[in-house]
C-alpha cells in the first residue's frame, strides 16, 4: 500500500512538471529558430540560442506572470536539467590533450584563472555587488562564461535573477570581445601562438574562441582551443572548492560533524569529473562525443529559457550598472594578467 502511494505521488509530481517543461522547450525552440535566422541573414549567429533563450524567457516573464501550475516544471528545467548539462560537459574534456601541452603552460593557465577569479571577485565586492553575484561574474569571466555561471550557481545557491543578470551581461560582452580581440592582437603584434593563447584565456565559449582566433590563422585556432580546454577543466576544481567553502560557512556555528560525500561535492560535479576521467581513459566511444556535446548544449539552452522565465527584468535592471562595470573591469584585468603570462612564458 505504501509503495503504491509513493508511485502515485511520483506520477503526480511528474505530471506537475509538464506545463513548465513544455513552456521552457517552446522558448528553446523559438531561440534555435531565431539563431538559424541570424545565420541565414548575416552568415553567422551574433547571439547564440543560449542567449536568445534567456532573453526570450525574461521578456515573457516580464510581460506575463505565470500561474502556480507553471512553477514546478520551470524550476525543474532551471535546476536539474542545468546540473545534468554540466555532467555531460565532462565528455568534452580530455586529460591526454591537456597534458601534452606541458606542465608550465598548464600551471600557468590555472594560475591565470585563480588570479582572475580573485581579482574579479574583489572588484565586484568593491562595487558593492552581493557576494553570490560577484562570484558568478568572477567565475563566468575567468573560466568559461555561461557554462561556468550555470555550474557555479547551484553550488553557491545563487537565484535565477543573479544567474540571468550575470549571463546577460557576459553574453553581450562576449560578442564584443570576439569582434574586437583580433584587432587588439594585430595592434599588439602577436603571432599565432601568442594570440591563440590570449583568445583561449579571455574569450568565454569554445565556439567563440574559434571565431576570435580564425582571422589570425590555424595556429591561433589550435592554440586557442587547447588553452580554452584547460580553462574549462578548471570548472570542476573551482566548483569543488566553492562547495567546500559553502559547507564550512553553513556549519561555522554548528557542532563539527563528518559530512557525507554528497554534501561535500554536488552530484553533478562528481559526474563531471567521472566523465572527464572516462574520456581520458578512452572509455567514451568517439561516436558518442558529438551527441553528448549536442545534448549538453540543448539542456543548457532549455535551462536558460527556464531561468529567464523566472526573472522579472525590472528586478535585474536595478543592479545593471554595477554588474556591467564589474564585468568590463574584470575582463580588462583578465586580459592584463593573460598578456603578462604570455610574455612571461615567452610563448611564440
Amino acid at each position: 500500500m505504501l509503495a503504491q502511494h509513493r508511485s502515485l505521488q511520483a506520477i503526480r509530481s511528474a505530471i506537475a512538471l509538464i506545463p513548465g517543461v513544455a513552456l521552457s522547450l517552446a522558448v528553446t525552440f523559438i531561440a534555435f529558430v531565431l539563431e538559424r535566422g541570424e545565420q541565414a541573414l548575416f552568415g553567422r549567429a551574433w547571439l547564440e540560442a543560449l542567449v536568445l533563450a534567456i532573453l526570450l524567457g525574461t521578456v515573457i516573464r516580464t510581460s506575463w506572470a505565470p500561474g502556480r501550475r507553471w512553477f514546478p516544471g520551470i524550476a525543474f528545467s532551471a535546476k536539474f536539467l542545468l546540473e545534468l548539462a554540466v555532467v555531460l560537459l565532462g565528455a568534452s574534456v580530455s586529460a591526454a590533450t591537456i597534458l601534452a601541452a606541458g606542465p608550465w603552460l598548464l600551471l600557468g593557465i590555472a594560475g591565470v584563472v585563480i588570479l582572475a577569479i580573485g581579482a574579479s571577485y574583489l572588484l565586484g565586492r568593491w562595487l558593492r555587488l552581493p557576494m553570490r553575484m560577484a562570484l558568478l561574474v568572477a567565475c563566468g569571466n575567468s573560466i568559461c562564461g555561461n557554462s561556468a555561471i550555470a555550474a557555479v550557481a547551484p553550488v553557491i545557491g545563487a537565484d535565477g535573477e543573479d544567474v540571468a543578470a550575470s549571463i546577460g551581461f557576459t553574453a553581450v560582452l562576449g560578442v564584443v570581445v570576439v569582434l574586437a580581440l583580433p584587432l587588439l592582437g594585430i595592434a599588439l603584434g602577436l603571432d599565432g601562438v601568442q594570440y591563440g593563447a590570449l583568445a583561449g584565456l579571455t574569450v568565454y565559449a569554445v565556439p567563440q574562441v574559434i571565431a576570435a582566433a580564425a582571422p589570425i590563422g590555424p595556429t591561433a585556432v589550435q592554440m586557442g582551443t587547447l588553452v580554452k580546454l584547460v580553462r574549462v577543466l578548471m570548472l570542476g576544481p573551482v566548483c569543488l572548492l566553492l562547495s567546500l567553502l559553502a559547507l564550512r560557512e553553513e556549519n561555522a556555528d554548528a557542532r563539527p560533524a563528518r559530512p557525507r560525500l554528497h554534501h561535500l561535492v554536488p552530484w553533478f560535479i562528481i559526474g563531471f569529473l567521472m566523465l572527464v576521467a572516462l574520456r581520458s581513459l578512452d572509455l567514451v566511444p568517439h561516436a558518442a562525443l558529438a551527441p553528448l556535446g549536442h545534448a549538453a548544449t540543448m539542456l543548457t539552452v532549455v535551462s536558460m529559457a527556464a531561468l529567464g522565465l523566472g526573472v522579472d527584468v525590472r528586478t535585474v535592471a536595478s543592479a545593471g550598472g554595477r554588474v556591467t562595470a564589474t564585468v568590463i573591469l574584470s575582463l580588462l584585468v583578465l586580459g592584463g594578467i593573460s598578456l603578462a603570462f604570455i610574455h612571461l612564458l615567452h610563448l611564440g
